[in-house]
């Protein structure tokens, strides 16, 4: 049995608490065949308080509501009773620190044709910093970001994933911890499930939304650099413009924020801990475990 569920996990599956091990979809569905469907990666942390409190969780459920309408998937849920069954799935679990899995999934029709229904499944594991916590090795990705124009880029849909499955497995097949994928024009763009953001002189940089994924973690750097006074700019840059940076580092729900050691064969010169990437990593951990605190302490 994986390792994401055992024969006592609870799942929420169309507004039931069911066994995982018990749980089943159907074979024709068009989410299996055609990678038709969308998912949010959403993380719960155990607080200074000992309460467990979930990241972000409203702007993660508008964006799988909004990934599944730009999807044409019917869509019925409200925020509000997806994040109470989140809470008890947790508390059905005895999670606190855990990886919370919402997937919006589409019914057997292997036609083209609008579906009249959707379906819908939340789960919770626990698990570790997904990149680890060591620098990383990373490798420029042979493999490009899908053109915008060809998909809906900003939705989180699942089969947009097999192109960043495809660039992990390159470059771990050689040796790297993870890689780095560039848009249609050649320009930075993100890692498989993670945004990416450079230092240079104390400044942060990060690459513009268009060709990337919006990512809710992304938004959380953006906002610490500005509580923290660190000068934060979105543009366009290059791998080459990228490889004369301080340092870097990828962020996501799932990576949280790992810096990177170096970029294909070129070291980053600015130690770690001394850099203000490093600042940001630190206020990001202190933020999941001590935000909602501040808040509900006003």
């Amino acid at each position: 049995m994986a390792s994401y569920y055992n024969a006592d996990t609870i799942l929420y599956l169309n507004g039931e608490y069911v066994k995982a091990a018990a749980a089943n979809t159907d074979l024709f569905g068009q989410t299996l065949h055609y990678g038709y469907g969308v998912f949010e990666g959403i993380r719960s942390y155990s607080t200074v308080t000992g309460k467990t409190k979930i990241f972000k969780e409203t702007a993660h459920y508008d964006r799988l509501r909004q990934s599944a309408l730009a999807l044409n998937m019917p869509y019925v849920w409200s925020n509000e009773e997806l994040i109470e069954a989140t809470y008890e799935v947790l508390r059905r679990n005895n999670l606190q620190d855990a990886y919370i899995r919402p997937l919006v999934y589409a019914p057997a029709n292997m036609s083209f044709n609008r579906n009249t229904e959707s379906f819908i499944m939340i789960a919770v594991w626990k698990m570790d910093p997904f990149l680890g916590d060591k620098l990383l090795r990373v490798k420029t990705s042979s493999f490009q970001r899908p053109n915008p124009k060809g998909f809906k880029i900003q939705a989180k849909a699942t089969g947009h994933y097999v192109n960043s499955i495809l660039a992990s497995h390159e470059a771990k097949a050689v040796g790297y911890d993870e890689a780095l994928l560039t848009d249609m024009d050649g320009y930075v763009a993100e890692g498989p499930g993670a945004n990416v953001f450079f230092e240079k002189d104390g400044k942060l940089f990060t690459p513009a939304l268009g060709n990337i994924l919006p990512g809710i973690t992304r938004a959380t750097v953006i906002e610490l650099c500005d509580e923290l006074g660190i000068a934060v700019e979105e543009k366009q840059f290059t791998i080459d413009e990228l490889k004369k940076a301080d340092t870097a580092f990828f962020c996501g729900t799932a990576a949280e924020v790992i810096g990177w050691q170096s970029i294909d064969e070129t070291v980053f010169p600015k130690a770690w801990n001394e850099s203000a990437a490093y600042l940001i990593q630190q206020a990001y951990k202190n933020r999941v475990v001590e935000m909602y605190e501040a808040i509900e302490n006003q």
